[in-house]
């Protein structure tokens, strides 16, 4: 049994981009959905789909690849992990690599980017960084 859906989710995505699958399958929750939703618009990934309307449902994810074949996600780190939560302030969140990744925090508004957090002034659970 995972412990760690999060966790388990972002795995499945960093092992699908490197081994240059085209899509991805993962089981469905709204958190996911949510963090997809937020990778989707920052153009990390192509589309996302939810599949099979009956139990228990699935979410295929189409991994994005730039021209040279290469994944446009190189990494996806989990910050805050079940056994020890990470909270982060809004005056706190820094720019990740440069302004080149995003952070992925979980707020009272939904889950927001490290720059959308920083504009609306408000923290939360760092989820983890996506580069």
């Amino acid at each position: 049994m995972v412990m760690d859906v999060i966790g388990d989710f972002m795995t499945i995505i960093r092992n699908g981009c490197r081994a240059h699958k085209p899509e991805v399958e993962v089981k469905y929750s709204k958190l996911k959905c949510e963090i997809l939703r937020v990778l989707l618009e920052e153009g990390y990934i192509n589309n996302f789909e939810i599949d099979n309307p009956d139990l228990p449902r699935k979410i295929k994810v189409r991994l994005k690849y730039n021209e040279q074949g290469e994944p446009v996600i190189h990494n996806l780190v989990r910050v805050s992990k079940p056994g020890r939560r990470v909270y982060i302030k809004a005056a706190e969140i820094r720019p990740v690599h440069r302004g080149l990744g995003i952070a992925l925090i979980s707020t009272s508004k939904g889950i927001l980017t490290d720059r959308q957090a920083r504009r609306q002034r408000v923290g939360g659970e760092l989820i983890g960084y996506v580069y």
